[in-house]
């Protein structure tokens, strides 16, 4: 087995391109705040963890939520927020408005909690470039839960 991982790793190397990174094996910029051990990995390899924890309602799928977040790369380059005074985002969970990281990782957090996503590439865009975001980008989201209905 070790062979043919080692040979897929050479093949990969030699078309110009490597595997994507995995959550395990990715160096995290200290402001993250990241800590594996203390998180929990789904069957998927997204990571998550209660920062703060609510005391309202878990969420649901189909709910209406509304949300302040950060996302960023593992170097800590924020790609993307909504933070402080401006509008929440508001999406319903569990039906693809957000990346199935978030429809995953927010699901069963209480009300109030802030949870922090770790997101591998085939939970957020994949081999996608979007946004400016490279392709196979592990993401890192702080999700504020302001409300649900």
């Amino acid at each position: 087995m070790r062979l043919l991982t080692s040979i897929a790793l050479l093949l990969a190397a030699c078309a110009g391109t490597a595997p994507p990174a995995t959550i395990e094996n990715t160096s995290f910029d200290p402001r993250l705040n990241v800590d594996l051990p203390a998180s929990t990995k789904t069957a998927d390899g997204l990571y998550y963890r209660d920062l703060v924890t609510g005391t309202g309602a878990p969420l649901t799928a189909g709910q209406m939520v509304s949300v302040h977040y950060v996302g960023a790369l593992p170097n800590g380059t924020v790609f993307d927020a909504r933070t402080g005074s401006a509008p929440t985002y508001d999406f319903q969970l569990g039906v693809h408005d957000v990346i199935q990281g978030w429809d995953e990782g927010l699901l069963g957090a209480a009300v109030g909690s802030t949870r922090q996503l770790i997101i591998p590439p085939s939970l957020g865009y994949g081999p996608y470039a979007v946004g400016g975001l490279p392709p196979n980008s592990i993401l890192v989201f702080t999700v504020a839960i302001v409300s649900a209905q």
